[in-house]
């Protein structure tokens, strides 16, 4: 009777909208389908937390000193980055009983065999799925189809809705990032281009102008947006500004008009940041990694290098540590502990989700990948900006607040490298999105520590990793100087959001990157303007909660964590996030580039001692 009460709960708690996760993630509707998600999940859940984890490991996460991410997906892995030439190599297919599609010949049948082949791959893995190149690799099929504009524009067309049709549990999209290059980066151009399975003589550096009709057709259509001017969630666009990118080519000014309408894409840096390209793709080969020291995933906060990933992620809650801990040392010897025990959560779970593929649960996955080597344990942060505030009485826009805050990531790096070398497996250090868990974790704060500081006025939420929060109010050359010397830092995913009360000129935008790119090390950012969809007049600029032309209620847009969804959709505390954002100015320029710079520079590296379970301490050695 006890338990079927529990699954009563549970059902009427999604049907009557009364628990919050229902808008948990704002990529998941409210149907049916969405229900059989919630009840699902929550069984899947519970079962990893009762049954595959000892209770101190259950017990941090029920209680909010950590977040263990995706818990209703528990038994399988985190994200993916895919091998699309392998795709076109092989064709999809492979798993017995199911049909197979021999190698694409053509534009339409590749587009076709991409849908298929990562809405199949999402339902094997919980977050974001990856496809890199995605330019280089396609354009071969221009040419020996022989397209025309008109025609490559059709099959972007296909690709791009194919790709936004709620298709996975929940009546969710499939969560899909595309890197593209614009020009072939030298390492890859000089491979021979593949189509129908085979290589041709030809190599990939020969197809620029292919490559050119391809982002033209594609940004057009993200452009345009649907039949309602409704932005495209997915594919999250990612675009590698390479030391060689022209910036006054007619590609470069679609995208920043893209980019200052819609705020699509993602800009990886590769002109100011140490990211290399060459090392990102190379990680799907590289059978021995060099554990004694960090690396990145690549692709930023939602995509991943090819046949690279997360296994799973782990988020500690800063700010419950900082509250709890009286004084530096403690905080340090808390956060200890608790990446200890996300650790071990994390060998646990790359066990059980190989186990699991040995078993036949991931059966594409086992043709495609095969093993799980190259994928990361991810382990990420939140609330740091609380923390302090917590612990200290200042934020992290104050100089004592960053200077800590370099150290407690430098800390966690050390940490993490050390738990590579105990495990012989890759770990990273993730600003993660923790879309849901900003929520949760400051409401457990709550409920536990009434007296806790937490940001938010009417809903509790906590500042995403080291970010400054999202009422503080800086110039934006000031909030770059600021972030860039912790963004660096992060080895997974992590990303700067320029965000922006409406649209701008696509020149103020290019500007705005090419600075970016060029005099700062922020290796993954964004450009984000507010926007408002009418559903008889489309696409207005801003914030406006009603259409000025006909009265209508119109849906809001801004990015939530990382994607595009309406405001209406996201839940209490992102939507209190929201409410308190300042947006940047693009006028205000301001600069302390070389104060932020230097505070970095004389920051000590504290030295992390790890012993046997009963000597477990932290001694900060301040040089």
């Amino acid at each position: 009777m006890n338990h079927f009460m529990q699954v009563k709960d549970v059902v009427e708690g999604y049907v009557n909208r009364d628990d919050w996760r229902v808008q948990e993630n704002s990529n998941t509707g409210y149907s049916f389908s969405g229900l059989m998600l919630h009840v699902a999940g929550h069984a899947i859940a519970e079962y990893t937390l009762q049954h595959i984890y000892p209770k101190d490991i259950a017990d941090a996460h029920r209680k909010g000193y950590y977040h263990i991410h995706d818990l209703s997906f528990g038994i399988i892995p985190y994200c993916a980055g895919w091998y699309l030439k392998d795709l076109l190599l092989r064709g999809f297919g492979g798993v017995p009983g199911k049909i197979n599609a021999k190698p694409p010949k053509h534009l339409d049948t590749a587009v076709a065999q991409m849908v298929n082949f990562l809405g199949t791959m999402q339902m094997e893995f919980a977050g974001a799925q990856a496809f890199s190149s995605v330019d280089t690799y396609l354009a071969p099929f221009i040419r020996r189809d022989k397209l025309s504009y008109n025609e490559v524009k059709q099959n972007m067309q296909r690709l791009i809705y194919g790709l936004n049709i709620p298709s996975r549990w929940g009546s969710q999209t499939p969560f899909t990032n595309f890197t593209f290059d614009i020009v072939p980066p030298e390492d890859l151009g000089r491979e021979h281009a593949v189509v129908g399975g085979k290589e041709l003589s030809a190599t990939y550096d020969e197809y620029r102008e292919e490559m050119d009709m391809l982002n033209r057709a594609f940004m057009e259509i993200m452009m345009e947006g649907d039949a309602n001017g409704r932005i495209f969630t997915f594919p999250i666009p990612t675009y590698n500004l390479l030391p060689d990118f022209d910036w006054d080519s007619e590609i470069a000014d679609l995208l920043f008009r893209m980019t200052a309408k819609y705020g699509t894409p993602y800009f990886q840096n590769y002109i100011g940041s140490d990211l290399d390209p060459r090392s990102i793709r190379a990680m799907c080969c590289r059978l021995q990694l060099d554990i004694n020291e960090l690396r990145s995933r690549g692709n930023g906060l939602f995509g991943s290098g090819e046949l690279t990933g997360s296994i799973g992620v782990v988020t500690i809650n800063m700010n419950r540590l900082g509250y709890e801990s009286k004084d530096e040392d403690e905080f340090f010897e808390k956060l200890l502990h608790y990446m200890h025990l996300a650790k071990e959560s994390l060998e646990i779970k790359r066990e059980i989700v190989k186990e699991n593929l040995r078993k036949g649960l991931l059966p594409f996955t086992k043709i495609y990948l095969g093993h799980f080597n190259n994928h990361f344990s991810t382990i990420g942060l939140i609330g740091m900006h609380e923390a302090l505030m917590n612990l200290f009485g200042f934020g992290i826009y104050e100089r004592d607040g960053l200077i800590f805050a370099i150290k407690t990531l430098r800390f966690m790096r050390e940490v993490l490298r050390r738990f590579q070398d105990e495990t012989g497996n890759l770990y990273n250090l993730e600003a993660t999105p923790a879309e849901g868990s900003s929520y949760r974790l400051a409401r457990l704060d709550k409920k536990m520590h009434p007296d806790i500081y937490v940001s938010g006025e009417d809903e509790p939420y906590l500042t995403n990793s080291t970010w400054l929060p999202a009422d503080y109010k800086v110039s934006v050359i000031e909030a770059l100087a600021h972030q860039e010397v912790l963004q660096t830092l992060y080895t997974g995913g992590t990303v700067f959001h320029t965000y922006l009360g409406e649209k701008v000129s696509s020149e103020s935008v290019k500007s705005l990157a090419k600075k970016i790119a060029e005099n700062t090390k922020i290796p993954y950012f964004t450009i984000t303007p507010t926007f408002s969809i009418c559903p008889e007049h489309g696409y207005l600029p801003g914030e406006q909660w009603s259409c000025p032309y006909c009265g209508r209620k119109t849906e809001v847009y801004s990015r939530v964590v990382g994607y595009f969804r309406p405001v209406e959709a996201w839940n209490g505390g992102k939507k209190e996030e929201f409410k308190m954002r300042i947006n940047f100015n693009l006028n205000a320029m301001e600069s302390r580039w070389k104060v932020y710079r230097d505070v970095a520079k004389n920051v000590a590296m504290p030295e992390v001692n790890i012993g046997s379970k009963e000597e477990k301490k932290v001694q900060l050695i301040l040089m």
